[in-house]
């Protein structure tokens, strides 16, 4: 009788033929064509999803379906149930074998579940982390487990840095912590440059946010000198703020003196020229480089796009930042994915001793913009409660936008001033 065995390996499939006959069976069964695609494959691309924080009781969806096959091969799941810190849970999946299980989380604890995805020559793994608390859908609840782990060093050889980015955020029981150098992950434009003469520079960056941030009824300003309003993951620091002013003559304008009467915007005018580069960004004296607007080469290499809703930041009072793209349904995760808009309007009447609009167009000074609840999506601080993909029961959270105010210049939740670190 022949015998065939195959291994599971492409690139041992010749010498894992063996015959009771010849050896020129194995020739004879597999073609030229089925052997070369064979040696020739690239193994699939698994993707469990993003990690979650989920309240107690909740059914929780994982979702395996970034998973990706260069070679366009039909896909096989199989998920596993790993380590679980909720020894006494009797959770299971409701299907292994499909894209998208789903499980009631009925204990407190951490769940992991691995999906092993296949091309039927290749299998490969990934994991996702699903945190149980016994919170509730309030805007509040913990954090815990989401980004705790980020962490990146590279050596940035753009022509205007030649620098180490150093970023490393970790959590205890209660606080997120952050120590980097404050030096870009990524590309960035050419400094010095004619509207800003500073370098770039590594900067000490040392702060702790809480990792159970909660809500309060209060606006609070942050930027400039009133301290670093967040940083987005690879250790960069937000600030949106203004960072010039014109008194009301216009005769009299600076771009490093903020405390005349109009404050210039440094993004959405054409005016004044602040040399912001194609991240939104520049750097101040001390060569600290800075986002006012989205870093769009820091959220391309975290690929976001007009179908995912991505993590970028932490806010100083503890919540998380997205980009661009957040759910038309406040409380549905299976909604469209739509562009946030601030809800930030020009005034119709302008101030009678504000400098002519014929010089300085409207736009060019903060006191130009005035909130209008309801005109867009967010609230005074570019935020709103809803779910996301990483707390699917709803938490607060803000957006970085195409419209004003770009990125938040305030926050809602408590900041503990003796938490911030210094600000070099």
């Amino acid at each position: 009788m022949r015998h065939l065995s195959i291994c599971a390996s492409a690139l041992l499939l010749s010498a894992c033929l063996s015959s009771s006959n010849d050896d020129s069976y194995a020739s004879d069964f597999i073609s030229d064509t089925a052997f070369k695609a064979a040696v020739t494959n690239t193994a699939p691309i698994a993707d469990a999803g993003v990690d979650k924080n989920v309240a107690a009781g909740s059914t929780v969806s994982l979702d395996a379906s970034g998973s990706s096959d260069i070679d366009s091969d039909i896909l096989f799941y199989d998920w596993s149930t790993g380590i679980t810190t909720a020894t006494i849970s009797s959770a299971a999946l409701s299907e292994t074998t499909i894209v998208n299980p789903s499980f009631t989380a009925d204990e407190v604890g951490t769940y992991i579940f691995q999906v092993a995805v296949s091309d039927g020559i290749d299998t490969v793994t990934d994991e996702v982390t699903i945190t149980v608390t016994d919170g509730t859908a309030t805007g509040e609840g913990t954090t815990s487990g989401i980004e705790c782990d980020y962490s990146s060093s590279t050596y940035n050889d753009s022509d205007s840095v030649n620098l180490p980015s150093l970023s490393d955020w970790t959590c205890t029981d209660t606080t997120r912590e952050l120590i980097a150098n404050g030096v870009p992950d990524h590309a960035v434009g050419t400094f010095p440059n004619a509207g800003n003469s500073n370098t770039i520079s590594e900067n000490e960056v040392a702060v702790i946010y809480p990792l159970a941030p909660v809500l309060t009824d209060k606006v609070i300003v942050l930027g400039g000198l009133s301290g670093a309003l967040g940083y987005m993951l690879n250790g960069v620091e937000i600030d949106a703020s203004t960072e010039g002013s014109c008194d009301d003559s216009g005769d009299f304008c600076s771009l490093t003196d903020n405390s005349a009467s109009w404050s210039i915007e440094v993004l959405g005018q054409g005016g004044f020229d602040f040399g912001i580069d194609y991240n939104n960004a520049h750097v101040r004296p001390d060569g600290t480089y800075h986002y006012h607007g989205l870093p769009e080469a820091f959220i391309l290499s975290l690929g976001v796009h007009s179908n995912k809703m991505t993590l970028i930041a932490w806010a100083a009072d503890g919540f998380p930042i997205y980009a661009r793209y957040g759910y038309s349904g406040v409380m549905s995760s299976v909604s469209p994915l739509v562009k946030m808009k601030g809800s930030y309007q020009l005034m119709l009447t302008q101030s009678p001793t504000r400098p002519s609009v014929d010089t300085f167009p409207l736009g060019t000074f903060k006191q130009d913009w005035e909130y209008v609840e309801g005109s867009g999506d967010l609230d005074e601080c570019n935020g709103r409660f809803g779910v996301t993909p990483e707390f699917p029961n709803g938490i607060y959270h803000y957006y970085g936008t195409d419209t004003y105010p770009y990125l938040q210049r305030c926050v809602k939740g408590v900041v503990e001033d003796a938490l911030e670190g210094d600000r070099s």
